[in-house]
């Protein structure tokens, strides 16, 4: 069925004509139709207009005018990044009524391949928040288990590809909000290197920790949608490689892999099947013939000591006159977070970003003894999400921030799942601008091990 199909088995689908848009749109609504009241997903979805696109998609591809791979692929954008003559709430009530006047950047990268753009999905408000019940819409779940929590704030994007409402997502990431939805999800996502991937047209929540990711349930997919994004990138030619799937069946043989051990054992202490899934993840890189070997960076409390600074004093600057004269219409979990940054100093915000520098050196340092790392994810499975102090403790339970603080390329994979059944994940992180190793990497782990393979029990 249409639902099961990742982006690649459907684009190859339409080029050899055994597939049409139509076919897979119409597919695919039939099925959130029936699942969508469960799940919550998306926020705006407009039928007809995704069924006119696939209807439009057709009529090209079978005049041989294809855009390429992704033409005719639907891809769900989270609610935070603009389209034209759409609203783009960022999941709040203070945004109700802003339309976007033009497209963000990656919007018209996925145009010009010819995506089809397939309704706004659900997030964390602005991108900060978390599973709230007290917003204009209801936060989204997740489908392994729909009383546990998605992650977030790309939550509506995980929720979407692990209920096969879509192959691909749009998600952005600050401190993990691509990578968390991959971990509770049970789906692969990457958080580029940092301005791979225009942000022009995205809310922001911190400038200069912000990036835009692609998610889905293949590694292979993950390269499919990054080869679209980047179109509209400003980053030199140079640093983009006329295909980011080009070295994935390469394997890892010869390669070296730093694993980050200390941030999941010392610094913080993982739940015991996180560490379980870590270790057996090593033991598969050198089944495949990579080398392995422990590798230090600074402590996982310095990393996000100036993580917090920077995106509390960034977040308080773009938020700081909302604030003020309406801070009712924000959700109590997100107005919490953003009202710290109203406490920090001018003093406090270059000392974050004086450490930042200093930590970012040490990360490029650890990559002249090492191609990969290897890092934990989230270190505890989803939790329940109406279980407030659970969800609050185990959010900053986590080793995504480090690689926002620093821009380096970091993909999330679900490596096990938990006695409960639910994901458990891994992060692999490269040198700036070589998504094409960590992909590599990934991908040679993903044919390694069943995980890809599982998922949700839906009809």
């Amino acid at each position: 069925m249409m639902h099961w199909m990742t982006a690649s088995e459907i684009s190859h689908g339409y080029a050899s004509g055994t597939l049409s848009p139509v076919e897979v749109i119409e597919g695919l609504l039939a099925r959130i139709d029936a699942l969508e009241p469960q799940y919550r997903a998306f926020i705006q979805l407009d039928r007809e207009e995704v069924l006119q696109a696939a209807r439009d998609a057709h009529r090209e591809i079978r005049a041989g005018r294809s855009l390429g791979p992704l033409h005719g692929v639907p891809v769900g954008i989270k609610d935070i990044i603009d389209i034209a003559g759409q609203r783009t709430s960022c999941h709040s009530k203070v945004m109700l009524d802003h339309v976007a006047a033009e497209d963000a950047s990656v919007i018209t990268a996925l145009r010009a391949s010819g995506a089809i753009l397939f309704g706004k999905l659900a997030l964390h408000e602005f991108a900060i928040g978390g599973p709230s019940f007290d917003l204009p819409f209801p936060p989204a779940r997740n489908p392994w288990n729909i009383a546990h929590h998605p992650g977030g704030s790309s939550s509506g994007s995980g929720t979407a590809l692990a209920a096969r409402f879509l192959p691909l997502a749009l998600g952005t990431d600050t401190g993990g909000s691509v990578r968390h939805p991959a971990a509770a999800c049970g789906l692969a996502g990457l958080k580029p290197t940092y301005d791979l991937v225009s942000r022009r047209g995205v809310y922001p929540l911190s400038m200069s920790l912000d990036h835009v990711g692609p998610m889905a349930r293949t590694v292979q997919d993950v390269a499919l949608l990054l080869d679209a994004m980047v179109k509209t990138s400003a980053a030199p030619a140079s640093r983009r490689p006329t295909s980011y799937a080009k070295d994935l069946g390469l394997g890892v043989k010869g390669l070296r892999i730093g694993f980050v051990r200390h941030f999941h054992e010392k610094d913080e202490q993982a739940d015991p099947e996180v560490t379980q899934a870590l270790n057996e993840a090593c033991k598969v890189f050198r089944e495949l013939g990579a080398e392995v070997k422990d590798i230090h960076l600074p402590s996982l409390q310095e990393f996000s000591s100036a993580q917090k600074i920077i995106l509390m004093s960034e977040g308080w600057a773009i938020h700081a006159r909302n604030l003020r004269n309406r801070p009712e219409d924000y959700a109590e979990m997100s107005r919490r977070k953003l009202l710290c940054g109203a406490f920090l100093s001018a003093g406090d915000y270059v000392h974050a970003m004086q450490l930042r520098g200093i930590l970012s050196d040490a990360v490029n340092h650890a990559f002249g003894e090492v191609d990969i790392l290897l890092a934990a994810n989230s270190l505890d499975p989803a939790c329940r999400i109406d279980d407030v102090s659970e969800v609050v403790r185990t959010y900053t339970r986590q080793a995504r921030v480090p690689f926002n603080l620093t821009g380096h390329p970091a993909l999330a994979m679900m490596s096990g799942l938990s006695g409960k059944g639910l994901p458990i994940s891994l992060q692999l992180i490269g040198k700036n601008y070589d998504e094409v190793t960590v992909l590599r990497v990934g991908a040679a782990y993903e044919q390694a091990t069943p995980w890809h393979k599982m998922h949700p029990e839906l009809s």
